[in-house]
């Protein structure tokens, strides 16, 4: 059976949704940034309406705030957002560890080494700037997804995958100023085996370590960052493109 063709209008929506998220994400489009509807415009060349049903999209995925009368900004960053961001994503991850050891069978044992086996060749080739390639970033995600896909629930699996999204762009913040990172590739490793070895304490232990030490990495090098835009959420933004 032939696949249906989507709409021209929900394909170039989809398009822009997935740019911008992308843009926010690795911070082209900066913490606190007045997204304006000319510049956006000529930045993705699409409608004022599909820009909207975007940017409406990423209010909703709390990577924009809308502003009453006064448009939308791109959701600033702050010590407070990262340490509530981290309190959840604690709470989310070990929920859905512990349901995909439960549910999972001997095909997700095998994504997640397949997984682990390409992000840490990547990592190999790479050497020690591998943090800054986004091609290993994206094998990264795939294998934390790797670790949960099989907990069987599609509500908390999104709620998850926004949540590691809006890790991320602190992440990209923190990767432009430091010189030297952690052993990742055994943290990984660690958790890969508690998670096949079907030990829920022991893989939640872990899991919840990687996030706090990342956290307090981010601090650590890109806390400076927080401060200044603190500032742009007291009527000093960045602007995109412009007017």
């Amino acid at each position: 059976m032939r696949e249906k063709l989507k709409p021209a209008g929900e394909t170039r929506a989809a398009d822009v949704l997935h740019r911008m998220r992308a843009d926010i994400i690795s911070c082209a489009l900066k913490p606190g940034a007045k997204l304006r509807f000319e510049g956006l415009r000529e930045m993705y060349a699409v409608s004022f309406s599909t820009l909207r049903e975007a940017l409406s999209r990423l209010v909703a995925e709390g990577l924009v705030i809308a502003e009453d009368q006064r448009g939308f900004v791109v959701a600033p960053v702050s010590i407070d957002d990262l340490n509530d961001l981290t309190y959840v994503r604690v709470l989310v991850e070990r929920e859905c560890l512990a349901l995909a050891i439960k549910n999972g069978d001997d095909g997700w044992e095998a994504d997640i080494i397949g997984a682990f086996h390409r992000m840490d060749r990547l990592q190999t080739r790479l050497g020690s700037n591998y943090y800054l390639s986004e091609e290993w970033g994206k094998l990264h995600g795939d294998f934390h997804f790797s670790l949960v896909a099989a907990c069987a629930s599609p509500n908390l699996l999104e709620i998850r995958q926004k949540l590691f999204e809006r890790a991320h762009r602190y992440r990209r913040m923190s990767s432009q100023f430091r010189t030297k990172w952690r052993a990742k590739d055994v943290e990984h490793k660690m958790i890969m085996d508690s998670v096949i070895a079907r030990d829920v304490p022991k893989a939640q232990e872990l899991i919840e370590r990687h996030i706090r030490e990342t956290t307090e990495n981010v601090i650590k090098h890109a806390g400076h960052l927080f401060v200044a835009h603190e500032e742009v959420r007291h009527g000093r933004p960045d602007h995109v493109a412009a007017e």
